[in-house]
């Protein structure tokens, strides 16, 4: 099992930036692939990127070029930069590692018109 604990979530405005961060509990994290998902009200959750072990990144199409993920392995984290925010970017954030069946809380993110 692994615990995920997701921070960073809030209310901006449309344009603006946040960074979510996401601290997890697992050996040898450096050897998984991880990701962001996010459910917005009604709708099915939904991969928003990837970081695999390699360092190759993938993007939903909606937030390619908005947003950047990463990840330190020293800290067992992962983390995603999100800039130029819109209104239909507001979900609930979840991290994940590949292979898990673990979900943590979330992060709110709610972005303003």
């Amino acid at each position: 099992q692994v615990q995920l604990v997701e921070s960073g979530g809030g209310l901006v405005q449309a344009g603006g930036s946040l960074r979510l961060s996401c601290a997890a509990s697992v050996s040898f994290f450096s050897m998984k692939n991880v990701g962001w998902y996010r459910q917005a009200p009604g709708k099915q959750r939904e991969l928003v990127a990837g970081i695999r072990t390699s360092g190759n990144r993938n993007y939903a199409d909606s937030v390619r070029g908005r947003f950047t993920i990463s990840r330190d392995n020293a800290k067992n984290s992962i983390y995603l930069q999100m800039d130029s925010l819109k209104p239909e970017d507001t979900a609930v954030y979840y991290c994940h590692l590949e292979g898990f069946d673990s979900w943590g809380q979330g992060t709110q993110v709610t972005v303003s018109s």
